[in-house]
């Protein structure tokens, strides 16, 4: 039986998930096909970690699919000059992409957000997985007229989504169906009804 590289797999993620789907920004490509995926997941998870699949790292979180990943940092437009701040592993697989891109971005655990103030505002809040809502004090730590990307859980579907802050507000626009994993931090707070 042949052996398969993980050069081999990564030029095929490329190649067969994200061209054929959308993702033509040059530096998005070449990151996800430079990152080696399989120094992020579990060894039991290494021949499968470039499928689109989610893949559970063992500590309740979960490496995203590529798709949803490059499809997220494609809508964030993000320029060499910005100011990133990045919601999801702060040595994870999607920081390490980040780094092919900005100098130095922001990144920090999802229910740890409220420590980046310090390093506010920022030009680009890219959250690594889905919300039911986002969290008080986020949309202050954005610059006006910042991009916003995040998955969204809307009952049994998850969306990709979009959108800009404005005065300490954003209207989130879904652009895609797409599997991408919901964060407990940013859940929807239970309510009192009768």
């Amino acid at each position: 039986m042949e052996s398969v590289s993980f050069e081999d797999m990564r030029r095929a993620m490329v190649d067969s998930q994200l061209r054929t789907n959308g993702v033509t920004q040059a530096w998005v490509l070449a990151a996800l096909g430079g990152c080696a995926r399989e120094q992020y997941v579990p060894a039991k998870y290494h021949t499968v970690c470039y499928t689109d699949r989610a893949i559970p790292l063992g500590d309740g979180t979960v490496l995203n699919p590529p798709l949803a990943t490059a499809l997220l940092l494609q809508a964030a437009d993000i320029e060499a000059s910005d100011r990133v701040l990045l919601l999801g592993a702060p040595d994870g697989y999607v920081a390490d992409l980040l780094k092919s891109r900005v100098g130095a971005a922001t990144c920090v655990a999802p229910a740890d957000f409220d420590s980046a103030v310090k390093s506010a505002p920022f030009d680009v809040i890219i959250i690594d997985g889905a919300i039911e809502q986002l969290p008080d004090g986020l949309l202050h730590m954005a610059a006006d007229g910042a991009r916003l990307v995040t998955g969204l859980v809307e009952g049994p579907v998850t969306r990709l989504a979009k959108g800009y802050v404005h005065q300490g507000q954003v209207a989130l626009k879904p652009f895609i169906d797409s599997e991408i994993a919901p964060l407990a931090a940013f859940a929807r707070k239970p309510e009192f009804t009768f």
